[in-house]
């Protein structure tokens, strides 16, 4: 999952080295947060318009969770 996040982003942003994703998991809650830091050059085109590309990904990964059975979270910062 870690991965697919990062390869999405780094096919996005024009500074991919600067791509960088941690993975922290709540064992209480039963979910995985990944958190995705990007350049602030970068930040607006891997939001996108009104946020679509955000989602879009979070959709993605949420998609490939729901096979393994978990529960993820995908924040940008």
């Amino acid at each position: 999952m870690k991965e697919l996040v990062g390869v999405i982003a780094k096919a996005l942003v024009k500074n991919p080295d600067e791509v960088s994703v941690s993975e922290v998991t709540d064992a209480n809650a039963n979910t995985t947060i990944y958190s995705l830091h990007v350049s602030s050059e970068d930040m607006g085109k891997v939001i996108g318009k009104q946020g679509r590309i955000a989602k879009a990904m979070r959709t993605v990964v949420k998609a490939a969770a729901i096979r393994e059975n978990k529960k993820v979270m995908v924040e940008i910062i």
